[in-house]
């Protein structure tokens, strides 16, 4: 099992971000404060315990929010109560999300991997301060190659940077720089995104659609990442993934191989036992972990949605989705329900269907949205 930890607190919400988060509140404040936050969690974890048993957990997620706004101590309380409540693997990955603005000294640092962090993912998002300005990002360039210097001295050996392209006002040329400012930092993975203008962010609603880069650009901006990481020696392994030999996120990549998840925190969601669960969000999820209850409005999952699921999430990597694997969930062959399809694709230079696997090429990958949504409308 895959198991992820949402922490919701932030200094300030990005201007794109939104993802369930909350103002970081001073120290004892009597509501939501950081302190029941950790409290609640760790009754979670009990009761999740006492359902569930010891069952192998071979990854943790620590997500966002900001992570690395709990202190290292905190975090450690966490992780102990993990590791008291399941079977948590010698090699376990655990992962924690974290912002330069809040994780920048070598001390700190030093404090997560002592309470047992092994990977740290530091939020860039870019290296240009006008870039960073825009994003409504609290950090500068300068901050983010400190802070990443810092957690490196401390002896993280594992490290990733977040990048993001087709901002406003992005040129294919800034867009190369920040790769190669990131680039000479020697990160050992990097996840790139493309910039989504999500409805009621103060981003969206400041600049539309209109103000990002031309799509001719933005699949430029996408195709030149792919070639410069290339070539840097971290090779693309899922859409917007990128790493090193042995680096790849071995949590994220259970997603995308449709293994089971748990999701402890406000708004987490669940995907286990054939059915899936987000959690409420702040206030109600404390009351919730207080009565002792886990969420009732659960999704049951049938066998058509797991098939298309598998589909849409093996298809983010560039391996694809292995046929046999399609077949032992459908009970049918890929071809017989999707061949037509698949061979329409691979003529257009979209996706490759050979030894066993349906994939996208890169070009595919950059219209997977629109190739997925149209599988979903032909299911």
């Amino acid at each position: 099992m895959l198991l992820y930890v949402h922490v919701p607190f932030c200094r300030r919400k990005c201007r794109y971000c939104a993802f369930y988060s909350v103002p970081l509140p001073p120290v004892g404040t009597r509501g939501f404060s950081v302190s029941r936050y950790v409290s609640a969690l760790c009754a979670e974890l009990a009761l999740w315990g006492g359902r569930l048993g010891r069952v192998p957990v071979e990854s943790v997620f620590f997500g966002g929010g900001t992570p690395s706004l709990l202190e290292p101590e905190q975090l450690g309380v966490v992780l102990d109560g993990v590791r008291r409540t399941f079977a948590v693997a010698p090699d376990a990955e655990i992962s924690m999300e974290a912002n330069p603005d809040s994780l920048h000294t070598p001390e700190r640092a030093r404090g997560y991997l002592d309470a047992g962090v092994n990977r740290i993912s530091l939020g860039v998002q870019s290296l240009n301060d006008g870039m960073l300005t825009a994003l409504g990002r609290l950090h500068r360039a300068d901050a983010a190659r400190t802070a990443f210097r810092a957690i490196r001295e401390a002896g993280c050996r594992n490290l990733s940077l977040d990048l993001m392209w087709g901002l406003p006002g992005q040129t294919l040329d800034l867009w190369r720089e920040d790769v190669r400012v990131a680039l000479e930092l020697g990160p050992d993975h990097i996840s790139a995104y493309g910039l989504t203008l999500e409805p009621g962010t103060p981003l969206a609603e400041a600049c539309g659609e209109d103000a990002l880069p031309p799509e001719d650009v933005q699949c430029s901006m996408y195709l030149e990442g792919i070639r410069l990481f290339g070539e840097a020696g971290l090779r693309q392994y899922e859409i917007s993934n990128y790493a090193r030999e042995g680096f790849r996120c071995r949590h994220n990549l259970g997603y995308w191989e449709g293994r089971e998840y748990l999701g402890l925190g406000p708004a987490a969601t669940s995907t286990l036992g054939g059915e899936r669960w987000t959690n409420p969000e702040g206030p109600e999820w404390l009351a919730q972990v207080a009565e002792g209850r886990t969420c009732s409005d659960r999704e049951a999952l049938d066998k058509e949605t797991r098939t298309l699921e598998c589909m849409m999430l093996r298809l983010r990597t560039v391996e694809g989705l292995p046929l046999e694997a399609y077949e032992r969930l459908a009970g049918r062959p890929f071809t017989d329900d999707h061949g037509r399809f698949a061979r329409r694709l691979c003529e257009a230079g979209l996706a490759r269907l050979d030894n066993g696997r349906f994939r996208l090429t890169p070009e595919g990958m950059l219209v997977s949205n629109s190739i997925l949504g149209d599988l979903f409308e032909e299911a």
